[in-house]
This record gives C-alpha cells, structure tokens and sequence, in this order.
C-alpha cells in the first residue's frame, strides 16, 4: 500500500511540474522572443532562429532616439507620472472603502459591493466615446487628468476585492484591544491595522501599478503627443524609412519597458504571493 501511495504521489508531482513548465514556457515564450528579435538586426528582423543571432544594440539606440519622431524617454516619464498618481489616488480611496465594507454592517452592504464588481468588469471601450466627449467639453483632452481619472476607476475595484477579502479576515480584537488601551478609531486604525495589512497594500500597489503601466485603448484616444504613455508611443513608432514597420526597434522599446516590471515582481514575489494569499487563511 505504501509503495502504491508512493507511485501516487510521484505521479501527481510529475504533473504539476509538466504543468508548471508548459504554462511558463506558454506564457515566457513571447517574451523571450521579442528580447531576441530586440537584439536582432533590422536585415534579420524575420529571421526564425530560436536563439539571438546577428545581436546589435542599434535597435535599442533607435529606440530611444528622437531623430525618427521616437520620444520613448519622455512617454516612459508620462507613464510613470500617470501609474503612480493613480496607485496612490486608489490606495488612498481602497484602503478607506475596504475598511468600511470588511468591518461594518450597513444597508446596501451587498449592492456596494456587487457594484464594484460590476464596474470591473464594465467593457472600457463602451466609455471611450462619452469621455471623449466629456473631456472634449471641459477642454481637458490631451491632459494628465484625463488619463489618470479613467484609469483610477479601472484600478479600484481591484484594489477594494484584494483589500477588502484580506481586511475581513483579521480579527476585531486587535482593534477593541487597541481602544482599551486608549486609542482612537482613527488611531487603531494607522497603528495597529495599517502596519498588519501592509503586505496586502504592497501587493495592491504593484498590480494597480502595473495594470495602469499597461493601458492603451483609453490611453490611445484621449492623449496627445506630449502626455501620451509608452503602451501609446511604442504604438506610432516610425521606422528609418518611408513605409517601413520598425520590428526591431518596437521589440526593443517593448524590452526596456517590460524589463523592470519582471525585476520588480521577481524582487517581491514572495511578497505579493503573501499579500494575495494573506486573507485566504483563518488563524
């Protein structure tokens, strides 16, 4: 019996791993290549060797140069002005909305919620066209605000459900301890329950950050040249001439953008797997 448990076991480990590396390798494999092919040059940009061959660094100069009508450099700084201005507008408003709805009854509880839910799941082409119209209006068009109002609606429902499923899990006492000793609610608050939630925070601020990163459709239409996000720039790359559609460089740029996004999540994985796993687990 022993020996047949031990087969079992094997087998399933076998399995796991043979799915662990078809997923990694279904969801590395276009990222590998695009390095490769950034690394490629432009008379090989079709060529099908597995492996980076004919490697030169003038797709990444190209890249980052302006000479072609390129602003790669000043795109990257429009993003990360854009995706920090909407992490910290939706932690700021998601940790107060989590609060409330993990720790307090009231009427219409489920309807807030089921609300926010629904919100994320709102197709935002269908919003394109009434906030070109709105912003059109007010003359807000081509603006940092409406790039960062959009895409704060996208991002805080998925702040509020990992907050709120991590908020709900802990437990009243250290809040009731808190007010004996002579806290206030606000003070329970930011001493005691902020400091515990922190790695759900932190893991709610890489994802808000990186789903902001990687916005284009609403991004697309209501920026202009000076505002518009890399995921908009990499899009309206030229090439060294007329008609020509820049792979190699376009395939660099995407690597100098994708690049820190991986170092990051390496760094921290065992935070965000600790942050998202955090509230699953009763003590």
């Amino acid at each position: 019996m022993s020996k047949l448990a031990e087969r079992k076991r094997r087998s399933q480990s076998t399995r796991t791993w043979v799915s662990a590396i078809i997923i990694m390798v279904w969801c590395l494999l276009p990222f590998y290549w695009m390095v490769v092919t950034a690394f490629r040059k432009v008379d090989y940009t079709f060529d099908t060797t597995p492996w980076p061959t004919h490697v030169t660094l003038d797709n990444f100069s190209t890249a980052l140069s302006t000479h072609w009508g390129n602003h790669l450099g000043h795109a990257l700084l429009n993003s990360l002005i854009i995706g920090v201005c909407v992490t910290l507008v939706a932690l700021m408003v998601g940790v107060f909305a989590s609060y409330a709805l993990s720790r307090f009854e009231f009427r219409g509880k489920a309807i807030v919620m089921g609300a926010i839910m629904g919100a994320s799941m709102f197709p935002g082409v269908a919003l394109l066209t009434p906030l070109f119209q709105l912003f059109t209006t007010i003359g807000w068009m081509g603006t940092y605000q409406a790039l960062i109002i959009p895409e704060i609606s996208f991002v805080l429902p998925l702040t509020v459900y990992t907050l709120v499923s991590f908020l709900r899990e802990m437990p009243w006492d250290l809040e009731e301890a808190a007010r004996i000793d002579g806290c206030t609610p606000a003070q329970a608050f930011r001493k005691i329950l902020l400091p515990l939630a922190a790695p759900a925070i932190f893991t709610t601020a890489i994802l808000a950050f990186i789903s902001s990163w990687n916005e284009y459709l609403i991004s697309s239409q209501l920026s202009n040249d000076s505002t518009q996000p890399v995921t908009v720039a990499i899009a309206s790359f030229t090439g060294t001439l007329p008609h020509q559609e820049p792979y190699t460089a376009v395939m660099a740029a995407g690597t100098i953008v994708t690049v820190p996004l991986v170092i990051v999540v390496l760094l921290f994985q065992r935070r965000i797997v600790a942050g998202l796993t955090a509230g699953g687990v009763k003590g």
